[in-house]
C-alpha cells in the first residue's frame, strides 16, 4: 500500500472520538469567509469560559457541494466544554481509520492537494465514509485542520495545515 503520489505523503492513522465545539453555517465556496471568520468568535468564547484547545481549529465538512451551499462546522477540539450557548453546539468527531496528509502552504493549493489525495486512495482501492446524493457529498468526518496560527505566522503561504478524511469501515 502507500505508493507515492507526487506532492503528497498521506498516511493512515486510527483516531479516537475528539469532544469538540462547534459553529455551523451553510456557505458557498466563494463566500467561505462567512464561516472562517467564526473561529476567533468560538475561540474566544471557549477562553471566555475558561476552557482550553485540546488541538488545532478546524473546519468540518458535513455536506460539500462545490457549486451550490455546502455544510460546514468551524471546529475546535476540546477536553471537556460549559454548556452551548447561541449558535455554539458541542459535538463529537468519529473514532475510526483516517486518511491524512499535511500541506505546507497557502490555503487556496488545497483544491490541488485533495484532488491528489481522492486519486492516491483511488490507486489504493480506499472508500471514503462518505455518500454522494445528487452531486452533494455528505461525509462521516473531513476535516481541514489548521496547524499553524496565524497570529504568530500570518503568511498564508507558510502555514500547515492537516487534511483527515474518515474511512469507509
Amino acid at each position: 500500500m502507500n505508493r507515492q503520489t507526487p506532492g503528497i505523503s498521506p498516511s493512515i492513522v486510527e483516531r479516537d472520538e475528539q469532544l469538540y465545539t462547534y459553529i455551523r453555517g451553510s456557505v458557498r465556496m466563494d463566500g467561505f469567509a462567512a464561516i472562517a471568520d467564526r473561529l476567533p468568535e468560538l475561540i474566544g468564547w471557549l477562553a471566555g469560559n475558561g476552557t482550553p484547545l485540546a488541538g488545532a481549529p478546524f473546519f468540518r465538512y458535513d455536506a460539500l457541494d462545490m457549486d451550490a451551499e455546502s455544510v460546514v462546522e468551524a471546529g475546535v477540539p476540546v477536553a471537556g466544554a460549559p454548556e452551548p450557548e447561541g449558535d455554539i453546539r458541542i459535538g463529537v468527531l468519529p473514532a475510526g481509520r483516517y486518511v491524512t496528509v499535511t500541506h505546507l502552504g497557502h490555503p487556496d493549493r488545497l483544491f490541488d492537494v485533495v484532488a491528489d489525495l481522492r486519486e492516491w486512495a483511488a490507486r489504493e482501492g480506499l472508500e471514503w465514509d462518505m455518500t454522494e446524493v445528487g452531486g452533494v457529498e455528505h461525509w462521516a468526518c473531513r476535516l481541514e485542520s489548521y496547524l499553524t496560527d496565524p497570529r504568530v505566522e500570518p503568511d498564508p503561504a507558510k502555514w500547515e495545515v492537516e487534511l483527515a478524511f474518515r474511512l469507509a469501515d
